[in-house]
């Protein structure tokens, strides 16, 4: 291993970046409850993490309630506004929602869920979970991964004066260990801390959201913003090996792993070999099955009705199983009959309740537009939709996209054994595989599962299809061997940001310990206490 696994008993925080976790672990000391911990957490990532996630985007909860042995799901996820129509892009000849545009912008539904998810179990003051956010923003050190980021997408953050005055400030990318300054951000962070989230649905926060959009022919509304409301619901799960693995419901991608993991079930994987050709090989035909489904059946099950009992069942498993061949990778797979950039945090606290949450602005930075005044970069998840009329997630006023969002927990009978989540896109259900199976059929820990060399098939973003990237510590013989049965296998460097930033944790509950993972791939740490 890279790193050692942290450890804790009466508290841990894993999360994309130090100061975040650490934030989290002082509300666990000072009295509050994992739920205290995920939002002061998720707030200084919205501060050191900007090209990843935000108040400007959404958000998706699994929460362990210690106390009445509940597992719940919260969907922080935005409605696409009531204007927004497919007949309108298409009159200006688009085939689909450009991402770096107002177009693309979705009602953000990040900070409706973190007041829901107080009300219902903070323990501390909202004010106090605030804290440490607003004393970064008004400036903390810029890290070696944001800067690259930066650095990467210069060219998007230059194109919107109020972008550029907050990541190019010197008129060029800050170096690492550079003093980034948001005092706007600070200052909408202190409103909110405040007045609550009333005023960023319908106070001067809303009023700087619609108004920048609609210089930018944006199709939002004050309306729009006003309305919007989280949702609790249940969350999916499926057995797998005597463990049963919970995941974010619909519209999240989440069922995606819970599809592949039914697949993989029906093989003994450790008999295979770690990292052996004929194991990467049935991991990623499982996958391509479970994309398939996904793509053709996946959307807001409010605007769509979602089969879920037959998805998730084990006979639709063995059905979908027997079109792997196990000597051929297949070009393409198609959906099953059913007749017959984002960052992942998790915490535990001392009374055993468990955060599982994942949180995003989509693309790095999202769209690029920052609401005027507010240090708020707006996300572009409406560029997930499709305007193909037929497709299941077309998009529709007031509808909610299909989510590459997705976040798990995994219990051992009625206790909970791991807490997990990556960044990724839609890498995000193939980076779950492969440290659900190198944990639960391979006997790793959270900190070797996640360093562990991974595989992507296709881009996190969907751009390419086709092509296996492989980590390229897998080494060249196992590439060949990929090869041999029909993958077109390219390399990626080792720990490449492309193969998502996981973090997790592990959970003792026979002994009362905590183990903690997160990845080198990015800034991340884990923090036990």
């Amino acid at each position: 291993m890279y790193r050692a696994v942290a450890m804790g008993t009466k508290g841990m925080v894993a999360s994309a970046h130090g100061l975040a976790s650490l934030a989290g672990i002082n509300i666990l000391q000072r009295g509050g409850n994992a739920v205290d911990a995920s939002i002061a957490t998720n707030a200084v990532l919205n501060v050191t993490q900007p090209h990843m996630c935000g108040m400007g985007g959404d958000v998706f909860y699994l929460i362990y309630w210690a106390k009445s042995g509940e597992v719940l799901f919260l969907n922080g996820s935005g409605r696409a506004p009531r204007r927004a129509y497919p007949e309108f892009f298409k009159e200006k000849g688009l085939k689909v929602i450009p991402p770096r545009s107002a177009w693309a912008v979705t009602v953000p539904g990040c900070v409706a869920a973190w007041e829901d998810l107080h009300r219902r179990f903070g323990s501390m003051p909202w004010e106090r979970l605030f804290a440490a956010a607003i004393e970064y923003a008004e400036g903390h050190p810029v890290s070696y991964n944001l800067a690259h980021y930066i650095a990467e997408h210069r060219e998007l953050l230059a194109s919107r004066p109020e972008t550029a005055k907050i990541f190019l400030a010197k008129g060029s990318p800050p170096e690492p260990g550079d003093i980034l300054c948001q005092p706007e951000l600070a200052a909408s962070f202190r409103l909110l801390a405040k007045e609550g989230a009333r005023a960023f649905y319908t106070g001067p926060i809303a009023e700087a959201i619609v108004g920048t959009l609609k210089k930018e022919e944006g199709l939002m509304e004050p309306e729009d913003l006003a309305n919007h409301t989280s949702t609790w619901g249940d969350s999916v799960s499926v057995e797998y090996r005597g463990y049963t693995v919970y995941t974010t419901s619909p519209n999240s991608q989440g069922i995606t792993a819970l599809l592949a993991l039914n697949i993989l079930e029906g093989y003994d994987l450790a008999s295979m070999g770690l990292d052996s050709p004929a194991l990467i090989h049935h991991m990623v035909e499982a996958k391509k099955l479970a994309f398939a489904d996904r793509d053709a059946y996946i959307s807001d099950p409010e605007f769509v009705d979602i089969p879920l009992s037959m998805l998730l069942s084990k006979e639709y498993a063995a059905r979908r199983r027997r079109s792997v061949d196990p000597e051929r990778a297949k070009a393409e797979v198609s959906a099953g009959s059913l007749q017959g950039d984002t960052t992942y945090f998790a915490v535990a606290d001392r009374d055993g309740n468990v955060v599982s949450c994942i949180q995003s602005l989509y693309f790095p930075f999202g769209t690029g537009i920052v609401a005027e005044g507010t240090g708020i970069l707006l996300q572009c998840r409406g560029a997930y939709f499709s305007l193909k009329e037929d497709h299941p997630n077309v998009l529709a006023p007031g509808k909610r996209t299909l989510h590459t969002l997705m976040a798990a927990l995994v219990f051992k009978g009625k206790e909970p054994y791991l807490a997990f989540g990556t960044m990724g896109a839609d890498g995000q259900p193939q980076t779950h595989l492969q440290v659900l199976t190198r944990i639960l059929d391979f006997g790793y820990n959270i900190q070797e599962a996640i360093e562990a060399p991974r595989w992507i098939h296709g881009s996190p973003h969907g751009e390419v299809h086709g092509v296996l990237y492989l980590e390229e510590r897998f080494g060249a013989k196992l590439a060949n061997e990929l090869r041999r049965l029909g993958h077109n296998v390219e390399f990626l460097p080792a720990f490449s940001s492309t193969l998502g930033h996981a973090q997790g944790i592990m959970i003792d509950c026979h002994r009362g310990v905590y183990q903690g993972g997160a990845d080198p791939r990015g800034d991340g740490y884990a923090i036990g206490w």
